[in-house]
């Protein structure tokens, strides 16, 4: 069956194949992934390829993530099913969906209301009902619903995200891209329980930069 009459079920199946061998091998986020119909969340232009290996523009500037850093950076959360977890940056909605099949709560926030408003119209479509969202400065965090479990940022910070890791409880976990140049350092720290973190670099990544404060939009 040539490529371009295969089905969106069986390029999702070659796709999920795909992030296996490059080393996402949790079966829980694979199943996720599997479950999460991609092409929803790619805008009309891309949809054929929805289901490459590969970043895609969204609006506002913005991409919609590799599907292997979504599955490097999900399981590099080491989620738990009552895990409550604050994303940042919300972007098409595509990550917050595979979060929510994985944790109990997922708290996402997005500085620009497009982009939103779009994404909590797709959540809707899959009947997704554990996610609560939120506009605003996501460097910020979300206070009022911290301590968080897990916290992923899907921006690249300058340098050490104090702010957020102040948001995690003691033995939590935060996944993030850091640096200021378009190759950054995903980065995982992990709470030793006394306000302190071990941190490990898992890979270089190319994210767009976290910016402080909301979007003004045309």
């Amino acid at each position: 069956m040539a490529q371009d009459e295969e089905t969106p079920e069986t390029r999702l199946a070659r796709l999920v194949l795909g992030l296996r061998s490059q080393g996402v091998t949790d079966p829980k986020v694979l199943s996720a992934i599997e479950k999460t119909p991609r092409d929803l969340f790619v805008p009309d232009l891309f949809r054929e390829r929805s289901f490459e290996d590969s970043a895609l523009p969204i609006a506002c500037g913005q991409t919609i993530s590799q599907p292997f850093i979504v599955g490097l950076m999900t399981q590099a959360l080491n989620l738990e099913a009552r895990s409550r977890v604050l994303e940042v940056g919300t972007g098409s909605g595509y990550q917050t969906a595979v979060l929510a099949r994985l944790a109990r709560f997922v708290y996402s926030v997005e500085r620009y209301r497009t982009l939103l408003a779009e994404a909590e119209e797709r959540l809707r479509t899959l009947g997704v009902a554990n996610v609560f969202t939120r506009f605003g400065d996501g460097g910020e965090g979300w206070s009022e619903q911290a301590p968080f479990d897990r916290i992923l940022v899907t921006a690249a910070a300058p340098g050490e995200p104090k702010a957020l890791l102040g948001q995690l409880k003691p033995y939590g976990v935060l996944v993030a891209p850091i640096g200021r140049g378009p190759v950054q350092s995903l980065k995982r720290y992990v709470g030793d329980g006394k306000g302190a973190f071990k941190t490990e670099t898992l890979c270089d990544v190319r994210f767009v930069p976290l910016l402080d404060g909301v979007a003004r939009e045309l």
